[in-house]
């Protein structure tokens, strides 16, 4: 890894942004060794509008905690694909849910199709935990945090109710993320 790894986790409102970046904080700093910063910001609508979370990855000290070239970025929508890809790197990686990002942004970057939210409804039966599926792919994609280190820290994190489903949507990210780098 280089001295500087920065993520952005972007969709809508209430899509469980904020969550996966503190998640994948937690697990860089708690269950991998790292240190790791996070920020976050959404518009004045608790549900529907843009939100983001980012974090930055390092194995040093981060001199400066917001993000200005991105390594990897998540778009769940259309909205957020828009606003917020105009800094990922050259060689930096875009993931978009195939769904609902039509109009992809182009760029130096590889970019990444899938669809998240439909394969957490048909497979899990749950939307709500696309964000989970989400940070699986985005943890396969960068390799940069260890799979079990992003695990433990989903799993830290729901109730117990909730673990085999949170479990099952981290394996299935981690899963489809190897797929679509063995066939890109």
């Amino acid at each position: 890894m280089s001295d500087r790894y920065e993520l952005r986790f972007s969709g809508s409102g209430g899509q469980g942004m904020i969550l996966a970046g503190i998640v994948m904080t937690e697990a860089a700093t708690i269950y991998d060794d790292k240190i790791a910063v996070q920020s976050q910001s959404y518009g004045p609508e608790s549900r529907g509008g843009a939100s983001k979370a980012e974090v930055i990855i390092s194995d040093g000290p981060i001199d400066y905690p917001k993000a200005t070239a991105i390594d990897c970025m998540l778009a769940l929508t259309q909205e957020a694909a828009t606003k917020y890809h105009k800094d990922i790197k050259d060689d930096g990686i875009l993931l978009v849910d195939s769904d609902e990002v039509k109009d992809i942004p182009t760029g130096k970057f590889t970019v990444y199709k899938f669809p998240i939210i439909e394969t957490a409804r048909k497979e899990l039966g749950k939307e709500i935990v696309a964000n989970i599926i989400s940070l699986g792919m985005i943890t396969a994609l960068i390799g940069v945090i260890k799979e079990s280190a992003v695990e433990e820290a989903v799993l830290s994190r729901v109730p117990a109710a909730f673990k085999d489903l949170n479990k099952k949507a981290l394996q299935i990210g981690f899963e489809k993320a190897k797929e679509l780098k063995a066939n890109a």
